[in-house]
């Protein structure tokens, strides 16, 4: 039987008069590919920010391999995040920039050259890798930030609206990075309900900051579920 990774208790999170989350509970175990969809305003990227730990619930627990709170430091290092911000440096080369994330996983020099030559080349920048970051457009940017979130092959790995600014190609040569690694936890907030569908053994379907079906992705009412949710709600925090 595969590691528990993440177990979420009565996570609530407020931002004074809003209620972004309402007792969230949830168990995800080793090797689980979940997506995570919702009208905008649902709490989505909420909930990946807590599981990242940017930011602290106000009220439940969250225990991230076996680790919570203040415990959970020893945990970072098995965590990756692409979010909105790619966290990359402009003035540095693509490889600079991932040489740089590596070295502050602490990954030994000779293993982390490799895995920079390896990443570069999966993700389609191996002409641009001495380029600076600067240059780039918005859809090498997000390429290059994918590589930065997987830079020390985490065990968990969070990835809020991932395909924005990919195109097909681009899109393509990320799924074949997720799909690499089985064992791997992959989280996923997305609006792409063909994309969830197709990539994902589980969805949790939020509305109004609550997970309102949590379903197994080829349950043949979870398409409903997921279309009644999302395109019905108009997904606003309740004040």
């Amino acid at each position: 039987m595969g590691e528990t990774v993440l177990i979420a208790e009565d996570i609530c999170r407020d931002y004074g008069c809003l209620n972004a989350l309402n007792g969230i509970n949830l168990r995800v175990e080793e090797g689980e590919f979940i997506a995570i969809i919702g009208p905008n305003g649902a709490g989505k990227s909420t909930l990946l920010k807590i599981f990242a730990s940017l930011i602290s619930p106000t009220e439940g627990t969250l225990q991230i391999f076996g680790t919570k709170g203040n415990d959970r430091e020893d945990a970072q290092d098995r965590i990756g995040m692409l979010s909105h911000e790619t966290f990359l440096y402009d003035n540095l080369t693509a490889r600079e920039n991932l040489l740089f994330f590596g070295k502050l996983y602490g990954m030994e020099p000779a293993d982390l050259a490799e895995r920079c030559d390896y990443l570069i080349r999966k993700i389609g920048l191996w002409k641009r890798a001495e380029d600076p970051v600067k240059n780039f457009s918005r859809g090498m940017k997000q390429r290059l930030s994918f590589a930065r979130a997987i830079i020390h092959d985490p065990s968990l790995l969070l990835l809020d609206e991932p395909y924005t600014g990919l195109d097909m190609n681009a899109a393509s040569l990320m799924e074949n990075l997720l799909m690499e690694k089985s064992d791997m936890v992959k989280i996923m907030v997305t609006h792409d309900l063909d994309k969830a569908f197709r990539l994902c053994s589980r969805l949790l379907i939020m509305e109004g900051g609550n997970i309102v079906h949590d379903v197994v992705a080829n349950d043949p009412n979870a398409r409903k579920f997921a279309e009644a949710v999302c395109f019905s709600s108009g997904g606003q925090f309740k004040c």
